[in-house]
């Protein structure tokens, strides 16, 4: 069964994360997001727009593979929230062509971005 629309367009995004909990945290924190929980090892979040999963079947692997990008309409409040989180910013708020953005990691050490218009 298909859903219409959903041909060839990104579905879902998977974290490995050490502790669903600690993630459920840090992304309901600075982000709103809501949970599905579905059994010890996975948890499905749902962010209004997409949604993913966190699970703890596999080892947590940060490094490389494609960036994350998140949209912000207020960029320096959201940079606050995730300082306040337990993220690490590891780009400040800079501009680029588009607007402005910074990039933070997470409690696992995944990098991701939240971007804004000018």
């Amino acid at each position: 069964m298909s859903s219409r629309g959903a041909d060839r367009k990104i579905d879902y995004i998977e974290f490995n994360v050490a502790d669903i909990a600690r993630s459920k945290a840090f992304y309901g924190s600075a982000f709103g997001w809501t949970f599905t929980d579905y059994g010890p090892q996975y948890c499905e979040f749902q962010d209004g727009r997409l949604t993913g999963g966190f699970t703890t079947t596999a080892p947590v692997r940060a490094e490389g593979g494609p960036l994350i990008i998140l949209f912000a309409d207020a960029l320096e409040e959201i940079l606050v929230r995730v300082e306040a989180a337990g993220g690490k910013v590891v780009q400040p708020i800079f501009d680029f062509p588009g607007g402005r953005r910074f990039h933070f990691t997470d409690p696992d050490g995944y990098e991701l971005a939240v971007w804004s218009d000018r």
